[in-house]
């Protein structure tokens, strides 16, 4: 089984689609291939449907949404690439199993796009604290490139899925993070900043992604806009959130106001880029 659940959701069972149309069925595959391999209570799958306020009949109508997706499952098995009849042949019911107090899709051996994030991410991670810091941008890279959209992008997701989203979409932002800066500390600036002028408008309170774009203007030479870029954070959080930047956004721009116009990167810009980094 091939689930994507980075963008569009696409669950795939011998090469074919196993995605229903319905909204609600939609809701129920997602949550259970987030949770490839795992036991998905029925009590979370009838608060992602129902948010608190289930209706009398919500399991058997659970029951009703699982039934119309093994009902695909076992199309796609009789139909998939390299279908093969005999008594070892996976059912419907092996794929979507009924354990006591929930259900549990099993992926057998196929790929899910959340997991393979997730174990590049931490090899990136893993390099920037080691200073392999090409490794690092190369593996964080291509972490990034398994996201075509939001989580669960065309799923009306319910309170469940839309935790899962604003988590997955907190992991997606680190690892971001991370790249520009394994980016930054190999000389990348300059093709940076088309990026982060994206970013900065994007995120318009995220202080790492504007620190960063700080740096990567200062570096370019462009020292003036760099320090625009700090005015136009300070305004943003004072009047949306009513805060200051923090310590070490401040201690950046003092830096940069310090090596003066025509300075050359130093030590000073260099340990400023630590101070804007995310663990």
């Amino acid at each position: 089984m091939d689930i994507e659940l980075l963008g569009s959701l696409a669950v795939r069972e011998q090469g074919l689609s196993i995605t229903p149309t319905a909204p609600k069925p939609r809701q129920v595959l997602a949550l259970l291939a987030l949770h490839a391999d795992q036991v998905v209570p029925v009590s979370a799958l009838i608060e992602e449907l129902w948010a608190g306020t289930p209706p009398r009949s919500a399991r058997t109508t659970l029951q009703t949404y699982v039934l119309q997706l093994r009902a695909l499952i076992a199309t796609a098995l009789e139909q998939g690439v390299g279908a093969e009849g005999g008594p070892g042949r996976r059912t419907a019911k092996d794929v979507l199993v009924t354990l006591p107090g929930g259900y549990l899709l099993d992926s057998g051996s196929g790929t899910s796009d959340v997991r393979e994030f997730d174990k590049l991410a931490d090899r990136g991670y893993r390099a920037m604290d080691a200073g392999d810091f090409p490794g690092a941008a190369r593996l964080l890279r291509e972490a990034l490139s398994l996201w075509s959209g939001p989580a669960f992008a065309d799923v009306h997701g319910g309170i469940q899925l839309d935790m899962e989203a604003r988590r997955l979409e907190e992991t997606r932002l680190c690892a971001l993070d991370q790249r520009i800066e394994a980016d930054l500390r190999i000389g990348r600036h300059r093709e940076l900043l088309a990026e982060l002028t994206v970013l900065a408008s994007q995120y318009r309170t995220h202080e790492n992604l504007h620190g960063q774009f700080m740096l990567a203007l200062h570096r370019s030479g462009r020292r003036g806009e760099a320090l625009d870029v700090y005015q136009r954070l300070h305004q943003t959080l004072v009047r949306e959130l009513g805060l200051e930047p923090s310590a070490a956004l401040r201690r950046l721009q003092r830096s940069i106001l310090m090596a003066g116009p025509d300075s050359p990167v130093g030590a000073a810009e260099t340990n400023s880029a630590r101070l804007v980094r995310v663990g």
